[in-house]
C-alpha cells in the first residue's frame, strides 16, 4: 500500500519538494510506467529513460536488439513457439542440451533444462504456466545450454550527452538455485582481451537503446571455451544492482552519486 504505489510516491515527492526520485534496486526501478509518471510530474527519475526500460524489459525483444547491435547471443529460437511439438522441433534443430526460458522471467524462475525430447515434452507447458503465474506472460524461448557456464556481468554507466563507459566485470558464477551468492571483481577467468571485448559489446548495446545512468549487462560465458570468445548476452538489468558496491570497491566511484549527477543532466566526469 505504499512503496509499490507510484501515485503515493509521487505525492510524497511533491509534498516534500523533492526534485528527483531514486527507485532503488527493485519494485519500481525497472517499470517503464513509473519512469514516465515521474517525467509527467516534472520529477527526475534517477535511472535510464523509459524507452530503454521498455526495450530491455522483454527478454526476447532484448536479445533481438542485442543481435542487431552486434552483440553475441546464445544460439536459439526467439520467435513465438506455438506448442510442444514445435518446441521439440526447435530443440532438435538447436541441439541438446537446451534451456527453456519464460520471456518475462527472472530470478531463476521460469527456466527448465532439457537433455532430450522427453524433457522438452515434460517441461515446455510447465515453463509456460510458470511464466504466466509469476510474470503474467506465457511466452517461452529456447536456446542452447552453455555447458561449464560462468556468469559474468559488465557494469555500464552513461550520461545524457552520449558518453557511455564500461566499468569492468563482476563474476557471479557461485550461485544457489540461480541466485547469486558470491560476487568477485576482477574475475579470475577474464583476460584483458576478453574484458575489452565484453565491455565494448555492453557499451554497443547500451548505445543502441539510448541508455544512460547505471546498468548491468549480464553475460553467460563458456568455461570450456579457451579462446575467450565464448561469451553471450543474457539480459540487461536497467537499474542499480544490489551488488554494485563490488564495482565501487575496484573503481573508487560512487555509482549512486554518478546516477544522481546524470539525472541532473551533468556529463560524466570520467573517461
Amino acid at each position: 500500500e505504499s512503496y509499490l504505489k507510484a501515485e503515493l510516491i509521487l505525492l510524497a515527492a511533491k509534498e516534500t519538494g523533492a526534485d528527483c526520485i531514486h527507485p532503488g534496486y527493485g519494485f519500481l526501478s525497472e517499470r517503464e510506467s513509473f519512469a514516465r509518471a515521474c517525467a509527467e510530474a516534472g520529477i527526475a527519475f534517477v535511472g535510464p529513460p523509459p524507452t530503454a526500460l521498455a526495450a530491455m524489459g522483454d527478454k526476447i525483444e532484448s536479445k533481438k536488439l542485442a543481435q542487431a547491435a552486434g552483440v553475441n547471443v546464445v544460439p536459439g529460437f526467439l520467435g513465438e513457439i506455438a506448442d510442444t511439438d514445435e518446441a521439440v522441433r526447435i530443440a532438435s534443430d538447436i541441439g541438446y542440451p537446451v534451456m527453456m526460458k519464460a520471456s518475462a522471467g527472472g530470478g531463476g524462475k521460469g527456466m527448465r533444462l532439457a537433455y532430450s525430447e522427453r524433457d522438452v515434452r515434460e517441461g515446455f507447458e510447465a515453463t509456460k504456466r510458470e511464466g504466466l503465474a509469476s510474470f503474467g506472460d506465457d511466452r517461452v524461448f529456447i536456446e542452447k545450454f552453455i555447458e561449464s557456464p560462468r556468469h559474468i556481468e559488465i557494469q555500464v554507466l552513461g550520461d545524457q550527452h552520449g558518453n557511455i563507459l564500461y566499468l569492468n566485470e563482476r563474476e557471479c558464477s557461485i550461485q544457489r538455485r540461480h541466485q547469486k551468492v558470491v560476487e568477485e571483481a576482477p574475475s579470475p577467468f577474464v583476460t584483458p582481451a576478453m574484458r575489452k571485448a565484453m565491455g565494448e559489446q555492453a557499451v554497443a548495446l547500451a548505445r543502441a537503446v539510448g541508455y544512460y545512468s547505471a546498468g548491468t549487462v549480464e553475460l553467460i560465458v563458456s568455461g570450456a571455451d579457451t579462446t575467450g570468445q565464448g561469451f553471450y548476452f543474457l539480459e540487461m538489468n536497467t537499474r542499480l544492482q544490489v551488488e554494485h558496491p563490488v564495482t565501487e570497491e575496484i573503481t573508487g566511484l560512487d555509482l549512486v552519486e554518478q546516477m544522481i549527477r546524470v539525472a541532473a543532466g551533468e556529463p560524466l566526469g570520467i573517461t
